[in-house]
């Protein structure tokens, strides 16, 4: 992941130049320009990974009625499931390649901020808002929960309202587990990852509503 994070580490210092050639020089600006670039480019990925996941969500009840129903049949459960996903029109595997493909860069992000050699670079301006470094933890706990709420949000967007009682569970733990260990990364990492829940969730709107359209 060196050099996914190496790349991420070069766009940062590209983007910082552009808002020191703007007059508000700023790397937290940078990682919070380039979370937007990012979010924007793998949009189309982002949609149909969320519509695939929304829908597999929607039929589980029938899934597990026919998982109870044919539960010594294997063959049979196979065959039935099938003739859901076909009537359903929902292709369970779709929902997984967007996954595979946005998780190398994902991974590369969080090397790329998390190791960014500020101190390598002391001229550059690492404050942000109320952080006086984001090169260190967020001494007000204020992003970390941030991360928390903006997960939270994100996640019972995507769950339907029939959702079972593991979905639900995940809908609290996965914020409460993001919260948690963001208390210990840098701020310029909870940082990027707050402004992608953001977009996430702007763009979980912009969707939500073309379908009620």
């Amino acid at each position: 992941m060196d050099f996914l994070a190496n790349i991420v580490q070069q766009v940062l210092t590209v983007l910082y130049n552009f808002t020191e050639s703007v007059g508000i020089p700023n790397l937290g600006l940078a990682i919070v320009l380039m979370t937007i670039i990012i979010k924007l480019i793998m949009y189309p990925l982002t949609q149909k990974q969320i519509q695939s996941t929304k829908a597999m969500m929607e039929i589980q009840p029938k899934m597990k009625a026919l998982q109870e129903k044919y539960k010594d049949d294997k063959q049979r459960l196979n065959m039935e499931l099938a003739n859901l996903y076909k009537s359903e029109g929902v292709n369970p595997l779709a929902g997984c390649l967007p996954l595979l493909i946005q998780m190398p860069i994902m991974i590369g992000i969080f090397y790329g901020i998390r190791d960014y050699n500020y101190a390598a670079h002391p001229e550059i301006v690492t404050s942000f808002l109320w952080l006086a470094d984001i090169s260190q933890k967020d001494p007000t706990k204020v992003l970390p929960v941030l991360s928390a709420l903006t997960t939270f949000i994100q996640t019972k967007q995507t769950m339907p309202a029939a959702g079972g009682a593991q979905n639900k569970m995940m809908m609290y733990f996965m914020p409460l587990f993001i919260g948690y260990i963001s208390f210990d990364f840098p701020a310029g990492l909870v940082l990027y990852w707050v402004v992608m829940n953001i977009m996430q969730i702007a763009q979980q709107s912009i969707m939500n509503r073309a379908a009620a359209k």
